[in-house]
């Protein structure tokens, strides 16, 4: 009894402390429901959580993106990357014109400048994206840049470390970032392979044992490939064989998956993101200088892009941003593929309003999921859209892993970040927003070729799904602000 007596005088001040913390610095009313309830009624268990995942370092900023000390210097670049977009705004046509919020976000969020002359072309898959990617790499004379969330050691992993090695050793200077926690596979022998043939290579952010799961919950998931300052590689494939579908294997897990490749100066903004994060992960200081924006508009190639990128170093979720700006301006048609989609209520909103306001808004997520936690809080949120008229597609063929989003078919953006709580807060993101009808309208065609392989969600059937089921939706609906 003693020692009993002694614990509840120990642990329950010091639960009185943490609910005072997590109602002082947790930001969302949701956010700050489900960690005090987890704190309460998870004795012990729920404070290590909290702490571990809940703590808003993104008020302490983990790193700052300020490449340039020279304030007058950097005033005088925010006066011409604001005018250089106004200028391309202003030469642009009547539909991207009509974008003009769009555009003005990512530049006063982000300082993510409208850049003209780019050629983007469409990746699908593994089998489309890694041929291109390899063939750009042999084509390296100055630099290769590469940051990425997975890198496995099979295969395609080994064929990209080889080329890497390869124009290291012929004067090519190669930088390399890598996710501790998603490239778990290469942190040994396959970056010591790069180190000693002079390519340099770090882990974003080092996973140590005692601040594992603090560091788990900040993970690098972008994925950038940048070559020479001419071409980038941006979207949702990361580099491993189970991206590429082959065709003599029909028996393997069919990956569905989106990539971008961007030639022009739509890749200015990706080569800053690369600099920041690369002088966080090496401790270097690593100056832009011209030998690494030296891209001119590419003759005949008229797509406009821009960068959206966020993180635990943005003062706002500028993605969740530009999504949002994005949906509140369809006029027709809302088309969304993701394979996490935990809205939250400001997406909820967005697409409640939209659809009700007329506009088709079509969602295509995995019918075959690799949680089954996150696809229930995802289902929680289903009845809400399907109720507002939001068409609800699961896709069948294999697992989808795209994440893009086309609007009225003129606007789209292909990217890394899901529709989720940790893709808007917690993940470092990009996506890449393509004013461009061209380019939209074909991602919208292979929207509709992916929904003959997707089972709509019908409202009267869904809403008759066993009540056990529903009720597991809904506690792990409570647990969506923390996944």
């Amino acid at each position: 009894m003693d020692w009993l007596l002694i614990w509840n005088l120990v642990y329950f001040p010091v639960l009185a402390l943490v609910c005072l913390r997590i109602i002082y610095d947790t930001g969302s009313t949701s956010k700050t429901l489900a960690y005090l309830l987890l704190a309460i009624f998870v004795p012990v268990a729920g404070i290590i959580i909290y702490f571990s995942f809940g703590v808003n370092y993104k008020k302490r900023r983990i790193y700052s993106k300020k490449l340039v000390d020279d304030e007058i210097f950097l005033q005088r670049l925010e006066r011409r990357v604001h005018a250089h977009t106004e200028e391309t705004l202003a030469a642009s046509n009547a539909t991207v014109q009509s974008y003009r919020e769009l555009v003005k976000l990512l530049l006063n969020d982000g300082l993510s400048p409208l850049t003209g002359g780019n050629q983007v072309k469409l990746l699908l898959n593994g089998e489309e994206k890694f041929p291109e990617v390899l063939e750009v790499l042999q084509q390296a004379r100055h630099h290769i840049h590469i940051e990425y969330y997975i890198i496995d050691n099979d295969h395609i992993g080994n064929q990209i470390k080889d080329i890497l090695i390869q124009k290291a050793r012929e004067g090519v200077k190669v930088r390399f970032i890598y996710d501790d926690y998603g490239s778990r596979a290469i942190r040994r022998k396959y970056t010591a392979e790069l180190r000693a043939a002079g390519v340099e290579a770090y882990p974003f952010h080092k996973v140590h044992f005692l601040l594992l799961a603090n560091r788990l919950n900040y993970r690098n998931h972008r994925k950038i490939i940048l070559v020479d300052a001419q071409t980038a590689f941006v979207g949702g494939i990361n580099v491993a064989d189970r991206y590429i579908n082959d065709p003599q294997n029909p028996k393997g897990l069919y990956w569905r998956d989106t990539h971008l490749r961007i030639d022009g100066p739509g890749i200015y903004y990706l080569q800053y993101l690369f600099f920041c994060d690369w002088n966080f992960s090496s401790g270097q200081q690593l100056h832009p200088h011209e030998g690494y924006f030296i891209n001119r508009p590419k003759p005949d190639a008229n797509s406009l892009v821009q960068i959206a990128a966020s993180g635990p170093d943005s003062p706002r979720p500028t993605i969740l941003f530009s999504l949002l700006q994005a949906i509140y301006l369809a006029q027709e048609e809302v088309l969304i593929t993701t394979p996490y989609f935990i809205p939250g209520e400001s997406i909820l909103q967005a697409l409640t309003v939209a659809a009700m306001g007329g506009v088709k808004v079509k969602l295509l997520v995995p019918g075959i999921s690799d949680s089954g936690l996150v696809n229930a809080a995802a289902w929680s949120y289903y009845d809400d859209m399907l109720n507002a008229g939001v068409e609800i597609y699961l896709y069948q063929k294999g697992f989808i892993h795209s994440k893009t989003l086309v609007i009225d078919g003129s606007v789209s953006m292909v990217g890394t970040a899901n529709m989720d709580n940790r893709s808007f807060e917690l993940n470092f993101e990009v996506n890449a927003v393509v004013y461009d009808t061209a380019l939209s309208q074909q991602l919208r065609e292979i929207f509709y070729q992916d929904l003959r392989h997707a089972d709509k969600i019908d409202l009267e059937v869904w809403r008759n799904r066993p009540r056990l089921k529903q009720f597991f939706e809904k506690l792990a609906r409570l647990l969506s602000p923390l996944l």
